[in-house]
């Protein structure tokens, strides 16, 4: 009779046995990868919320920052003084830095003492010069400008440059700034100037779209007694911000990056899954005599099921600290990939990770495998006399729904989204059901192939149909890897390109905005005459949203969405047309009457409507410079932003908004030759800044190509996850290979034809799991093109190319090198 207390030391002893035998390896493998995958991840954003953590002060330059488009109001500050917190103002905006024929958009801020309250610059005296902290500000009539401004420019520390109607001195290079986040946001570089040399710079006119800052430090108690009096007191445009938020637009950032990595670590997860459920089916297979042989020995069925389970535990311990170990390495590729989100060094990770870890690795392994293991405990001890004696068996929905149980309970653990996850599980199971089915239609009918085939050919095919439910297997690992190594390569260029190749090539390449009304005439005329463009400028009214249908808008309650929230409480670009413009299309509603009428109406874009609850006949509130102005919603618009043409999320007809302080936008396209003329423009026209959009796409460009680089790098687990697949699989028939060689071998095959028999169903696998990779690259390219970026879709042959070669190719090696061993027994000891 075995006791219970020889459990522990019984199920480590047989894992040591079977580990010998080489029975868990792949299992062990398949887990290493899972847990390398997702804490690559984990000790990756851990790095990344414990530098948001350490450095909240910094990020915001103060214990507390207010922000408004407007000056902030005196009795504010004069609060702040009166609670014991020290302040500093700044204010940023964009605007134009030139020097000789150059021309550069720059964020200017201008800063005044104490500046910055948490945190030091950092400068140089020279580019690429050492850098130092100081606790000065640019003096009067010097700027400060970054690396990359100085570079663009050609510029050395005591040339002149030109902000506006003011000349500067560039007295130092400015290297870091605490509270600017990091290089994600920073699509403009930086130029710092003294905030009391603002009035000379001509820039801040009527309708000009600026930042203003109050930056505020001290104890705590003080901090948190202002922020309660500011919640009570402060204009409802007054957005207040602390270091528990830090940064939005960069935690949002953040997060959603966490979000996609964590996805692509848990589609790694799920293959591995696949492997060690495919991996156990063979050890539980081989281990059934062995449970025989000990409930003959009286050992219950209690003590075989505690044991094996046991003997798990100990495997996904082992492989589990290994993963968290590769995972440590694999996060510094991480970090040196998406490490400029957060400024400054990363923080060392924590602990945390290898726990979330190892309790991923185990979840993994129990869910795909503990529903094969339970049946061991059901062996017949009959067994010993009669071999064709099993175990109960569970079927396919009690063995998997555990699996699918556990992928359940990871996704929102990983991805942090219930309804992203929700989306990704079904797309999983889906994407998964249709391979294996598809796989298996197409393996029934080429089995029917046979007669007409050469003999190895025959033998192939004949492997394949016989083995079924194995080859679908097969077939669906490598499909799912190859299917998602085609979407991050070919795919994802064709998009892109599609994309780039969608915006002409005279495509408007310069904004310019903060024209005032009165140099509206001036610069069409200068535009035309100087540049040749001919281009419309479209007034532009600063205005927020109050009140729907006389409802006053709550936006804390009334949009949990992070998106609509914050439209809800941002200020919109409202303008006013005659006309429909040629880029945008009436989805609903009508377009007002050519003659004109007394009611105000408002045309809304049918996103941002969608986004906020806006429907046709709605009465909308928007407050404009302490001014509410009502009007009816009588039609939605679909605009096509891409086109890079002057567009409003809303316009109204004309006389709604004619008395509101308003600027105005026009875009263009300006070739190369008459880039010069920007600079006279704006030393006429100080107060209208340039923006170059050449600039801004090439930026975004990149974010998109080091964020797709971050997901491939993640992706590689999943390649290997699913080779892994395929050599559970292949392993998964190694003794009815081993059996069926040594039969053939017996009645007279040479090892040639054996070899070219497997070679047969091997490249039959391949070819069809990359016929199928290809028409899912395929499918998914043309969504993609066509429902999310609305492109033409354009058939790339290289995918089928690739897809069907690498199908074959790796399908074939891959099993020709995990079956070569079953060539090597004696046939006389197999069949004996």
């Amino acid at each position: 009779m075995m006791h219970p207390g020889m459990i522990p030391r019984w199920s480590w002893n047989a894992l040591r046995r079977d580990w010998r035998a080489g029975e868990l390896r792949l299992i062990a493998a398949a887990l290493v990868i899972a847990v390398a995958a997702s804490t690559a991840v984990g000790f990756f954003t851990d790095r990344i919320s414990r530098a948001l953590a350490s450095q909240a002060g910094e990020l915001i330059g103060g214990d507390l920052v207010l922000e408004s488009a407007d000056p902030i109001a005196d009795t504010i500050k004069q609060r702040a003084a009166d609670a014991g917190l020290s302040h500093a103002e700044t204010l940023t905006f964009r605007s134009a830095v030139s020097s000789d024929d150059d021309l550069l958009l720059a964020e200017l801020k201008a800063v005044a003492a104490p500046y910055p309250l948490i945190g030091r610059l950092r400068v140089a005296d020279q580019l690429f010069g050492d850098e130092y902290e100081t606790d000065q500000i640019p003096a009067r009539d010097n700027v400060w400008l970054d690396t990359r401004l100085m570079q663009a420019l050609e510029l050395a520390v005591g040339d002149r440059v030109d902000i506006g109607a003011k000349s500067f001195t560039v007295s130092r290079v400015l290297t870091y700034e605490p509270d600017r986040g990091g290089d994600l946001l920073n699509i403009a570089p930086r130029a710092m100037i003294n905030l009391a040399d603002i009035p000379a710079t001509e820039l801040i006119q009527p309708g000009s779209r600026l930042d203003y800052h109050l930056l505020l430090a001290g104890p705590l108690e003080a901090v948190e007694r202002m922020r309660d009096w500011l919640a009570a007191s402060a204009p409802d445009d007054l957005e207040i911000q602390d270091v528990r938020e830090g940064r939005p637009e960069l935690r949002t950032a953040l997060d959603r990056a966490e979000q996609y990595l964590g996805l692509a670590a848990i589609v790694a997860v799920a293959l591995a899954g696949l492997a060690v459920a495919l991996a156990t089916r063979r050890y539980v297979t081989r281990h059934l005599d062995y449970c025989a042989i000990l409930r003959c020995f009286g050992a219950t069925q209690n003590f075989i099921l505690a044991s094996y389970t046991l003997q798990l535990v100990w495997l996904g311990l082992i492989a589990g600290l290994i993963g968290c170990g590769i995972g440590w390495l694999a996060q510094h590729g991480l970090a040196a990939l998406m490490g400029a989100l957060v400024a400054g060094p990363l923080p060392a990770a924590g602990p945390l990770p290898v726990f979330i870890g190892l309790a991923i690795g185990l979840i993994t392994l129990l869910g795909f495998a503990l529903p094969q293991i339970y049946s061991l405990k059901s062996v017949p001890p009959g067994r010993v006399l009669r071999r064709d004696l099993g175990p109960v068996s569970l079927g396919t929905v009690s063995v998997y729904g555990l699996a699918i149980a556990a992928l359940a309970a990871l996704l929102p653990w990983q991805s942090g989204d219930p309804k992203l996850s929700l989306y990704t599980l079904f797309g999983l199971l889906a994407g998964a059901a249709l391979l294996a089915g598809s796989a298996w239609l197409l393996i029934r009918g080429l089995s029917r192939l046979r007669a007409r085939v050469g003999i190895s050919w025959r033998f192939g095919l004949a492997n394949v149909a016989r083995r079924a439910s194995g080859s679908a297997a097969q077939v669906l690992g490598i499909g799912l890897g190859l299917t998602l190594m085609l979407l991050l390569t070919l795919v994802r260029a064709d998009l892109l390109d599609g994309w780039r190749e969608r915006v002409p090539d005279d495509a408007p390449n310069y904004f310019l905005i903060n024209v005032q009304p009165d140099e509206v005439q001036g610069v069409s005329a200068f535009l035309k005459q100087r540049a040749g463009v001919d281009a419309s400028l479209y007034p532009m009214v600063r205005g927020r949203l109050v009140a729907i249908n006389g409802t006053e808008i709550d936006a804390e309650q009334d949009y949990p969405d992070g998106r609509a929230r914050r439209l809800a409480e941002r200020e919109f670009n409202l303008s006013w047309a005659e006309q429909l413009q040629a880029d945008n299309k009436l989805e609903a509603g009508r377009w007002w009457p050519e003659e004109g009428t007394d009611q105000n109406w408002f045309s809304v874009e049918e996103g941002i409507a969608d986004t906020l609850g806006i429907e046709i006949g709605d009465t909308l509130t928007y407050q404009i410079a302490g001014e509410t102005v009502q009007g009816q919603v009588r039609n939605l618009r679909w605009v096509e932003w891409d086109s890079f043409n002057v567009n409003f999320f809303v316009v109204a007809n004309p006389g709604v908004l004619d008395d509101q302080p308003a600027t105005y936008i026009t875009s263009f396209y300006l070739p190369a030759e008459h880039r010069s003329a920007l600079n006279e423009l704006v030393r006429q026209y100080p107060s209208a800044t340039v923006i170059d959009v050449d600039t801004l796409l090439t930026q975004v460009r990149k974010i998109m190509e080091q964020v797709i680089q971050t997901v491939e790098y993640v992706f590689g687990f999943t390649l290997l996850a699913g080779l892994l697949v395929l050599f559970a699989a292949m392993q998964s028939t190694h003794d009815e290979r081993r059996y069926e060689t040594a039969l053939l071998t017996a009645l007279g095959a040479s090892r040639a034809q054996i070899l070219r028999g497997l070679a047969a169903e091997f490249a039959v696998i391949g070819l069809v799991a990359g016929t199928l990779s290809g028409l899912a690259a395929t499918l998914a390219s043309w969504l993609l093109a066509t429902q999310v970026l609305n492109i033409p879709f354009e058939f790339n042959p290289l995918i089928w190319v690739i897809g069907l070669g690498g199908g074959v190719l790796v399908v074939l090696l891959a099993g020709l090198a995990g079956t070569w061993k079953v060539l090597q027994h004696s046939p006389l000891a197999v069949l004996r």
